[in-house]
């Protein structure tokens, strides 16, 4: 009884001293529009998400289309065609579903297992931290791009499925080392002492008290990650490593290079296309750091 009375005590607390969701996020988002620069990124990934979202609706072909090979760019196809007679534009159009596939998913990979990871070694500490972190650093020190190949040259079919898959099981140490000091650093917190001294368990000082006070790091560190993702999928298939039957930009800037001398638009709108979203996530994941008070511990 005494515990039920102690909890429901704590969230009436915590109702109070905390502002509502609609209240902070109002709050990021005045802070947000004060840099040029995060609202430029911003409205670069609100571009390509409303564009991979409404690909078949916004691409005037299909990807099974064919016309006339290696046309440059005119009224007609206005970023040419490729070596197969399909439409550039809605290829690229076509690409930013699969890049931002492969950015998300590896993230929402990444986050998971980091998150576990640097959860438990940050909050237990001992020799599961010691066990844990052991392993965190001996992953770090290994190049990731020759981590990548080495793991991707091991499927005989190499899916994109596969390849964020890999991807995201090879990323997470970073964001285990980022979480686990932000739990070794919150875990001597007043208000977790407070709330151990009224019977909370540890799963519940982890999800309740610990974990919301991390979230907007975790949100930063993955926004900028998936612009590293999208560029390490295109590296992969530009040395010869990803899936070959996905229209990824990577795909199309692999094989437009291979035609640069006579077709340069073949290379440079799916490198530009690479360009700009990348540039769009990291420039809206500097503006998320200052708009959420993130400091840079970790860096």
């Amino acid at each position: 009884m005494t515990s039920r009375l102690s909890a429901k005590s704590e969230e009436k607390t915590e109702r109070v001293l905390k502002p509502s969701k609609a209240t902070r996020v109002s709050i990021v988002w005045r802070k947000l529009k004060k840099s040029k620069l995060a609202v430029a990124g911003f409205g670069i990934v609100l571009l390509v998400s409303v564009v991979a979202l409404l690909a078949p609706v916004i691409a005037p072909y299909d990807l099974e289309w064919r016309g006339y090979k290696i046309r440059p760019p005119s009224m007609e196809h206005w970023l040419g065609t490729d070596d197969m007679g399909r439409d550039m534009f809605s290829l690229v159009i076509y690409g930013a579903r699969i890049s931002l596939y492969v950015g998300l998913g590896a993230v929402l990979i990444e986050v998971l297992v980091g998150l576990g990871i640097g959860m438990i070694a940050g909050y237990f500490g001992g020799k599961i931290d010691e066990i844990l972190m052991r392993i965190t650093d001996v992953v770090l020190t290994l190049p990731i791009l020759m981590l990548l190949i080495l793991a991707v040259s091991m499927f005989e079919v190499r899916s994109i499925h596969i390849i964020v898959m890999v991807m995201g099981l090879l990323g997470w140490p970073f964001m285990a080392r980022v979480v686990r000091s932000e739990f070794l650093s919150l875990r001597e917190s007043t208000f977790v002492e407070a709330a151990i001294s009224m019977g909370a368990t540890s799963w519940r000082i982890i999800v309740r008290h610990i974990l919301p006070n991390i979230l907007s790091t975790i949100i930063v560190l993955a926004t900028m990650d998936i612009a590293w993702y999208i560029l390490y999928e295109a590296t992969l298939t530009f040395l010869g490593f990803g899936d070959p039957f996905s229209p990824s930009w990577g795909v199309l800037s692999k094989t437009g290079y291979l035609f640069l001398p006579s077709a340069w638009w073949m290379v440079t709108f799916p490198g530009l296309a690479i360009f700009f979203t990348s540039l769009g996530f990291n420039l809206f994941g500097d503006g998320l750091r200052d708009a959420l008070d993130v400091t840079e511990r970790w860096r």
